[in-house]
């Protein structure tokens, strides 16, 4: 487990793909656990540590996960979550390049709970709900092209399902739409970076994810250093 910031109140951590959140019906550890246990050990807490949940990443995604240490905390990022005053953006590799190098997208999402996925839409159907994120362009390879995503709602597989609508899926992705599957069972996307004003201090915090270990992450990260 990585820490990559934590005070008093809060604790942002990056969350390998495969790791869960929080605790589900397979059983497997959550990284909210780890992190409870993390806590206890470091400042020797005794008997049961408080970690809210503030948002969740889908288990074959990697990146950036925000907890609140406190009651005070977990309330008032709730809220900042709900009201969009955190700002997330994301990485995404795809294999076929978008037709247009940035854009906004807006679809009606409707979400089927027993597939456990979502469904796009051009127009409004029963039972959807508006998504929109903007994307750009910021690397190519001779296969592969890395996009930069803007989440502005936050619904079930939004980026997943609303570039697969557009005929990118993301690389690995077999639910929607990828030829093939990541060796490790990721899926290339990376909850990259996050800006928020903490909930207690009301200082602006801003913090980039480390990038996975996979050869290709690695190279796209070279191919947008080079480009600044």
């Amino acid at each position: 487990m990585k820490v990559i910031y934590e005070d008093n109140h809060i604790i942002i951590v990056y969350k390998e793909a495969g790791e869960i959140v929080q605790g589900d019906k397979t059983g497997d550890e959550p990284l909210s656990e780890m992190v409870k246990e993390y806590v206890k050990e470091k400042y020797h807490k005794p008997g049961n540590v408080f970690l809210g949940v503030v948002h969740r990443l889908d288990r074959p995604v990697a990146g950036l996960v925000v907890f609140a240490r406190t009651s005070k905390a977990l309330s008032r990022l709730n809220d900042m979550f709900r009201k969009g005053e955190v700002h997330k953006t994301y990485w995404a590799i795809t294999r076929e390049a978008p037709r247009q190098p940035e854009a906004l997208l807006e679809h009606w999402l409707v979400r089927n709970e027993k597939q456990n996925k979502s469904y796009a839409y051009d127009h409004e159907v029963a039972g959807s709900k508006l998504a929109r994120l903007s994307y750009k362009v910021i690397a190519r390879s001779q296969n592969y092209t890395l996009l930069e995503v803007r989440l502005l709602t936050g619904r079930h597989h939004q980026i997943r399902c609303q570039l697969a609508h557009i005929g990118c899926p993301i690389r690995g992705d077999l639910k929607y739409g990828a030829r093939r599957s990541n060796p490790d069972g990721s899926i290339s996307l990376l909850a990259h970076h996050i800006e928020f004003v903490h909930p207690v201090s009301r200082q602006t915090l801003s913090f980039s994810s480390p990038l996975p270990a996979d050869p290709l992450w690695q190279a796209m990260g070279d191919a947008v250093r080079q480009q600044i």
